[in-house]
């Protein structure tokens, strides 16, 4: 009798225990962009209704470009520009390897190659695509890049070189390998030509200084970061430049994150980071998980936090989303 209660009362449990939730799909293989240093699948970043329909428009149009002067490269490198505005980082690089093959002596192809590898965390191809790009410019004359993404004031802030040295330094500091990250830095500084790129450089080349324990030569590189400088999209990289220098506090940065898409990303990256070479790695960590949760995953701040956290906590048993 006890035994029939007994068994009773457990069936009873196990009717009232809360079912598991089902197991989350993966997503399927085609919709995939990239594998996160924690091994996850990772898929196009969303995009709001309106901005997919005009980034469509206009990859059509690029598509139209190519097939009327196919021996352009200009045309092609639009159409890899476009298709990755959309968040087709493999179909972009695959048509950025059709430029090195059609145009070898086109740069430009192993530039936008190079930043679509590091998009997708394939640092090592990246990091050989850029550094190969960076060969070959040495000795060049320098050419402003115009935005595919322009900012309000619709003035490109960026060249061919600086964006080469740019990325570069960023594929090199995801690896932790700072020393060489510097070179970048340094070299890209030479080349950033107004406040815009200016500022984004040596945010950078801060944070690996810091990072080399080189704290005098990092203190130098906020020396010339003022309140007024004429900032056109990069807001995000002038705070945190100012929070550094003591002038702005970081709670404040984290109660108005900004208005750009990126801003996030980069601001709690940033913010994690200085909290790291501080000292303070609990708040570093939670940072980083705050921005790899919260993404996009493509933005640079985001991949910086996910190497940072995969090599802080490589043996993390839970997701880090």
């Amino acid at each position: 009798m006890r035994l029939s209660l007994l068994l009773a009362a457990l069936a009873l449990t196990a009717c009232l225990r809360p079912a598991a939730p089902p197991p989350v799909a993966p997503p399927p293989l085609e919709d995939v962009e990239a594998i996160s240093l924690f091994g996850e699948p990772l898929v196009a970043p969303p995009l709001a209704d309106a901005v997919r329909v005009d980034r469509e428009a206009k990859r059509a149009a690029a598509l139209a470009e190519v097939a009327a002067r196919p021996d352009d490269p200009e045309a092609l490198i639009w159409l890899g520009r476009r298709t990755a505005y959309l968040g087709r980082y493999r179909e972009a690089i695959e048509i950025f390897s059709r430029g090195i093959a059609r145009f070898p002596d086109d740069v430009r192809f192993l530039r936008h190659r190079g930043h679509r590898y590091l998009t997708i965390r394939r640092f090592d191809l990246a990091e050989a695509d850029l550094a190969e790009a960076a060969r070959r410019i040495d000795g060049r004359p320098d050419e402003v890049e115009p935005d595919g993404l322009p900012n309000a004031a619709g003035i490109p802030t960026s060249t061919l070189q600086s964006n080469i040295w740019y990325h570069l330094g960023l594929v090199r500091y995801v690896q932790g390998d700072f020393e060489r990250a510097l070179d970048a830095w340094r070299a890209c500084l030479e080349v950033a030509k107004n406040p815009d790129m200016d500022v984004a450089t040596r945010q950078w080349l801060y944070l690996t200084l810091r990072r080399l324990a080189r704290d005098a030569e990092a203190a130098e590189v906020l020396a010339p970061v003022r309140f007024d400088l004429n900032i056109l999209e990069n807001h995000a990289y002038h705070k945190l430049l100012l929070m550094e220098r003591g002038e702005i506090p970081a709670a404040s940065l984290l109660a108005a994150q900004g208005a750009g898409d990126l801003d996030p990303a980069t601001l709690g990256y940033g913010i994690g980071a200085w909290s790291l070479v501080q000292g303070d790695s609990e708040e570093a960590l939670r940072m980083f998980r705050h921005v790899v949760e919260t993404g996009p995953w493509s933005a640079f701040g985001a991949i910086a936090a996910e190497a940072d956290l995969h090599r802080l906590q490589p043996q993390r048993g839970e997701n880090p989303r």
